[in-house]
């Protein structure tokens, strides 16, 4: 049975599950330079890139969209022509609605109309996050916590045969941390809820500051008594049944924390909220296992919703003693939607099964008009170990990952021991400067490097480096000693591996720079021309050929 889901909306995508086995996640961002975050609503997008593999929208059994909290300000087309539709709601409407879809018709692909189903966007997270962990593989039960923008952090409980809401953490919307940095720090000159950029650049800014206890009391004494107090005041926020609702309370809880916090640095503002949130969310969460004990096997837990991606959170629960395992798939916000979505119409036939996935499912190296002055050599691996050994920066240009991170697709790559090295990348792409450079290691070494330095192949948890190593790889150091640690075995047959073990040979060391080759505010390059024409790196290694300006093979 061939499943195509489709997520509508910011971060839109379309991927195709086949016999419980991910054929393909295309995030429209990473077409054609387009913008991050980039929107589906022509459905033209869907008929080219089933086309592409080879499919029409006949040979799908069943389309599944992917449900939303609006219900209009998106305007549909197939083609030219209007297209009318309705989805699923953002949140389950009753206990058992996490898989009880709404049926539509109507879904215009290439002139025809099929039917379609949707369900709600929490299960699309339920789905992606479970169905693609080891948890589901082995068989074993999970906790799932689903935090995103506009929901209070959800806590579900899922085994193969069902999943069940347990309850909110806590009252906070996701956003809430973004929404923070409309009142402090640099960011406060645009809208965090159209920037959905913001909360990423606000990881790196709070490293600029200290926690101090002092503000975190202030936070926490606002949150009990404007936010967390059960009194009429905050009924309709407590009911999240209004976005607009919602987001109000919290400017104002955030207005009230900055009239208390004015001889305070910014920096130390939020990080200091930060550090409160990490804290609420360790202790709501012990609070929660402790209540419910009526869960039986291993205690695991999986993490989805735009709140995933945040890596220091995702360190503390797994450091916190209170899971014996911990997953956060490499799409937990929005990227993953469609793969949720079609994940959902799966565990709607067969339960919560477990699905056969590839990280580089993404969109294929797109084939371009190489600008002429660009000219291309055979080049090996062993050859760029030695050009970025000499500290030249290189494009690494491949098969597209899934998700909003460059694990060596779509990469720049770089030696890690040059001191200007990270100013270097950030001025390339035009980023502020205190942006940190995340390091791709060899496996069997990143022990040697960073703490805990565990596996982390998809840079979704919090390592920091070892003290005796900060001033010897120092571009990928941030400015509090973490790293957002990418690892990859050595055995593993993409291409960065071997590159990784050539460069060891020649320096001794596993490790590179590794950050997102793109334009400002656009998804990954889709092919080497687009490189080239940006031309801001000068060697781009693509299916072993060296492109280099000026230079003749």
């Amino acid at each position: 049975m061939r499943i195509c889901g489709i997520k509508l909306g910011h971060d839109g995508a379309i991927a195709v599950i086949e016999d419980e086995r991910l054929i393909f996640c295309v995030e429209q961002e990473k077409r054609g330079n387009n913008r991050r975050y980039q929107a589906i609503d022509n459905f033209d997008a869907v008929v080219v890139d089933l086309a592409e593999h080879g499919l029409d929208p006949h040979d799908i059994d069943c389309f599944v969209i992917d449900g939303a909290w609006w219900r209009d300000g998106l305007r549909l087309v197939s083609g030219a022509e209007p297209v009318t539709l309705e989805w699923a709601s953002y949140v389950e409407r009753h206990p058992e609605g996490l898989l009880v879809s709404h049926d539509g018709c109507g879904l215009v692909l290439d002139g025809r109309s099929f039917p379609y189903r949707s369900y709600p966007h929490v299960t699309g997270h339920l789905t992606s996050a479970y169905c693609t962990s080891p948890f589901a593989k082995a068989g074993q039960p999970a906790f799932c916590l689903i935090w995103d923008g506009i929901i209070f952090p959800r806590l579900y409980y899922i085994d193969p045969g069902g999943a069940r809401f347990v309850e909110c953490l806590f009252p906070l919307i996701g956003q809430v941390y973004a929404t923070a940095a409309d009142h402090f720090g640099p960011y406060t000159n645009r809208s965090s809820w159209d920037d959905l950029g913001v909360a990423g650049k606000l990881m790196a800014y709070i490293a600029l500051g200290s926690t101090d206890e002092d503000i975190i009391t202030v936070f926490r004494n606002l949150y009990e008594e404007r936010l967390a107090a059960d009194a009429e005041l905050m009924r309709h926020y407590h009911a999240e049944s209004s976005f607009d609702s919602s987001l109000a309370a919290i400017h104002e809880f955030f207005r009230a924390s900055a009239l208390q916090l004015k001889a305070k640095r910014p920096e130390d503002a939020l990080a200091s909220f930060h550090g409160f949130l990490e804290r609420l969310l360790i202790l709501e969460m012990t609070s929660v296992l402790q209540r419910q004990t009526d869960f039986p096997g291993a205690r695991n837990l999986c993490i989805a919703g735009g709140c995933g991606l945040n890596i220091k959170w995702n360190s503390a629960l797994r450091a916190s003693g209170l899971f014996d395992a911990v997953w956060v798939p490499p799409f937990p916000n929005d990227s993953g939607s469609a793969i949720g979505a079609a994940c959902a119409g799966m565990a709607a036939d067969k339960g919560f099964v477990p699905l056969e996935w590839s990280i580089d499912s993404g969109p294929a190296l797109q084939r371009g008009d190489m600008p002429s002055e660009w000219n291309a050599v055979p080049y090996s691996l062993h050859e760029l170990a030695r050009i970025l050994a000499g500290n030249k920066p290189v494009v690494f240009a491949g098969r597209a990952e899934l998700g909003p991170r460059a694990l060596g697709g779509r990469s720049i790559l770089a030696t890690a021991t040059s001191p200007g090295m990270k100013d270097h990348l950030n001025d390339i792409k035009l980023r502020e400067h205190f942006r940190p450079v995340a390091p791709v290691c060899l496996e069997d070494r990143a022990g040697e490097f960073f703490s805990p330095g565990k596996p982390d192949p998809y840079m979704l948890f919090d390592h920091e480096t070892r003290a005796e190593w900060r001033d010897k790889i120092p571009a990928i150091v941030h400015l509090d000693g973490s790293a957002r640690l990418q690892t990859i075995a050595r055995t593993s047959p993409h291409k960065i591996a071997e590159l990784l073990v050539e460069y060891e040979k020649l320096t001794g060391l596993p490790l590179l720079c590794n950050t997102s080759a793109n334009l400002p505010g656009r998804g990954f390059f889709p092919d080497a021309a687009s490189a080239c024409r940006w031309g801001r790196v000068e060697h781009i290694w693509s299916d072993g050929l060296l492109w280099t300006k000026g230079a003749h093979g």
